[in-house]
């Protein structure tokens, strides 16, 4: 596909049973075809919107001979009568003994779907009932949406990245997330834009794609950020300077406010020449502070998210409701300042490293920037020596205060990667099948190379708000345990249940249903090397 982007989908793929129409177990009477309440009006804004419609349906009736191949069409065609026609259909006619591709949770009918549909994966959304539709969707790369019904399990409602009520609310959340992406009028080209995002690197890297969209306005981009970010925003398409100040107000271990301190920052952004400011936060954070400063600096035009009264600090302020994806977060303060990403920019996380030829090796890397989203090592020992077990080489990878950590998880079955820069990590990444992991930087930095990801994800936050984003994933751990939406940074409840009980048949199961098969035999040879990472 070429040219001009949709702001954020092409596509949007149903399930049938439970979603679209009432479930009737093995039905192949058209006659009971009935639509789920507001499913016809959903479907039609949808497709008044430009969006591609497709249905993708687990049907096993036909491989257990419930129903023939003549009522399953005879069914689909009342489907499509009563609130189509969708641009496409996919079906699994298997049982969950053929071990298909195609059969949800694994991915193939949403990937074939997208194909037909000329788009790919993580420009789809998938509406579901229940808790397949969802993995489904995530295996592939796209967006899942949960409309639970009375048999949706309450874990696969934990689990979901994103959820509404019912059809119509599934739509209206899909509509309003394309909306926020639309920039607003603007004055004149600025001459120099300058981004903050003074946090980790992860949250430096989920912001790449609204500073791709400042790039795409400005003719120059200068990049204020905290030193804990500094490596990821050398690593940013469109960042022309970098400032580097550690912020009081946002920094997780600060020191007291220094006056002489913020007047020299106050100073420094002032020699930056900015003609406007845009401020990304996450949603804990204030930009108040930052604006403040950016006033006495003399910068004419600051846009930022801010729910407290911003008086005269703000020129655009930005709301946004809880639950976008961080990238989405980023790119609608960057819109409502009237920035937008340039023609054929599908919106994917990018980094400027380079890449490794995909090889035959999986990347496990145990640390976390806080402890509450960090696997327990020994389970992480114990899943590096199932999978070496099961044919694949595994490099495990650890920064730099991760050595120790890094050497106990490889134990003698895994090979410790070794120190090396994030540039370095980001091509190692690269050349992998995929990547194990926990809620923590390089989850995004896979999701920048393109590389699938293995979530170990503690519910401390939103996983639909932090997860890998538009890249093949499986989440695994438990999304309802007690640490949910708690923030917690150490984890509040005795033997870190959310992911102590992940095993090794829990990872091996979810790489396979992304698709990475094992050698029989593997070599040893050293990790790919870069001029970033010797450097």
């Amino acid at each position: 596909m070429t040219g001009a982007l949709a702001p954020l989908y092409d596509a949007v793929l149903f399930d049938r049973d439970g979603t679209l129409i009432v479930d009737v177990p093995y039905n192949g009477d058209p006659d009971l075809v009935r639509p789920m309440p507001g499913a016809k009006e959903a479907v039609a804004r949808l497709r008044a919107a430009g969006l591609r419609l497709g249905v993708v349906t687990n049907q096993s009736g036909l491989a257990r001979g419930r129903f023939t191949a003549a009522q399953l069409a005879a069914v689909n065609r009342r489907v499509d009568e009563l609130l189509g026609p969708f641009d496409d259909w996919q079906i699994c006619p298997h049982d969950d003994t053929a071990g298909c591709s195609c059969r949800k949770p694994a991915p193939g009918l949403v990937t074939a779907a997208a194909a037909a549909l000329g788009t790919t994966p993580a420009r789809c959304v998938m509406i579901g009932d229940i808790g397949r539709d969802m993995e489904a969707a995530l295996a592939a790369g796209a967006t899942g949406i949960l409309v639970p019904t009375e048999v949706t399990l309450p874990p696969e409602v934990a689990a979901a990245p994103h959820r509404a009520t019912d059809l119509p609310a599934a739509a209206d959340l899909i509509l309003s997330r394309q909306a926020l992406l639309t920039p607003a009028p603007r004055p004149a080209r600025p001459r120099t834009v300058l981004a903050v995002r003074s946090d980790s690197a992860g949250d430096v890297l989920v912001t790449g794609p609204a500073i791709r969209a400042l790039k795409a306005g400005a003719d120059r981009v200068v990049l204020l950020c905290g030193p804990r970010g500094r490596a990821a925003a050398e690593l940013l398409p469109g960042v022309d300077e970098i400032i580097e100040w550690r912020l009081p107000w946002i920094d997780p271990e600060p020191g007291p406010v220094d006056a002489g301190d913020m007047r020299a920052l106050t100073e420094r952004l002032e020699r930056a020449g900015a003609d406007e400011a845009v401020v990304f936060t996450s949603f804990h954070q204030s930009a108040l502070p930052l604006a403040l400063l950016l006033r006495t600096a003399g910068v004419g035009r600051i846009t930022a998210i801010s729910e407290d009264y911003p008086g005269s600090l703000l020129d655009v302020r930005h709301r946004v409701p809880p639950g976008l994806p961080e990238p989405e977060r980023a790119r609608s303060v960057a819109a409502a300042a009237g920035f937008s990403l340039p023609a054929g920019d599908d919106g994917a996380l990018r980094v400027k490293a380079p890449r490794a030829e995909k090889q035959n090796y999986l990347v496990v890397h145990p640390g976390a920037s806080c402890e509450a989203r960090s696997c327990p090592p020994e389970n992480l020992r114990r899943i590096v020596a199932a999978l070496a077990a099961a044919g694949h080489r595994v490099l495990v990878t650890g920064g730099p205060g991760e050595r120790q950590l890094a050497a106990f998880v490889a134990g003698t079955a895994g090979t410790d990667a070794g120190p090396m820069s994030l540039a370095g990590l980001a091509t190692l990444i690269s050349g992998a099948g995929c990547l194990i992991v926990a809620n923590t930087g390089p989850a995004h930095l896979a999701a920048a190379v393109g590389t699938p990801v293995i979530s170990l994800y503690a519910p401390t936050v939103p996983y639909g708000q932090w997860g890998p984003y538009r890249v093949p994933a499986v989440r695994l751990g438990d999304a309802a345990a007690a640490c949910r939406d708690t923030r917690a940074t150490r984890c509040p409840v005795p033997g870190h249940p959310c992911l102590g009980t992940v095993g090794p048949r829990d990872v091996l199961d979810a790489v396979r249903r992304i698709g990475v098969t094992a050698t029989a035999a593997h070599p040893t040879a050293a990790h790919p090397t870069t001029e970033a990472e010797a450097a």
